[in-house]
């Protein structure tokens, strides 16, 4: 029999293949290191390459690739610094907010499929050892994700 710890890295392996299934391939979908930059920018604020390699712990090369798409995509723009600061900001679009909000909410239809047979205590349930691993991660790391 597998141990918990075993256990718990081939499921955590499968749902983050099984993720991205949930939900229709659509043309303009962003990718997913623009849903993950774009959802932090939209929990912070405008942010420089800086605040994002410390957010995520990427180098500026990485950075600079991947908010080089967006920018092409049109759901960031590069910004002065609103508090004064020397380095510019990226902030997010009109088109960017719609974009991560579609797909924020095929993401949440996805799951509600998933989940349709479950009780709302088991939907809790998850939801709370999710949120508890997510924060022990966070916690290593010494990154914590904004939370309300």
């Amino acid at each position: 029999m597998d141990k918990p710890i075993d256990r718990i890295e081939r499921e955590t392996m499968l749902l983050g293949r099984y993720m991205h299934l949930l939900t229709p391939r659509v043309e303009w979908r962003l990718d997913r290191s623009a849903y993950i930059l774009l959802s932090r920018i939209r929990a912070e604020g405008p942010m420089s390459i800086g605040q994002l390699g410390d957010a995520f712990g990427l180098d500026a090369s990485t950075l600079n690739r991947q908010t080089a798409a967006m920018l092409r995509a049109g759901v960031v723009e590069r910004i002065a610094d609103p508090d004064g600061g020397i380095a510019r900001k990226f902030a997010i679009t009109e088109e960017g907010a719609r974009r991560l909000d579609s797909d924020r909410s095929r993401n949440v239809a996805g799951l509600a499929k998933v989940l349709a047979d479950w009780t709302p205590e088991e939907a809790e349930q998850l939801a709370a050892s999710l949120s508890r691993l997510n924060l022990s991660i966070e916690r290593l790391d010494g990154r914590p994700w904004p939370r309300d």
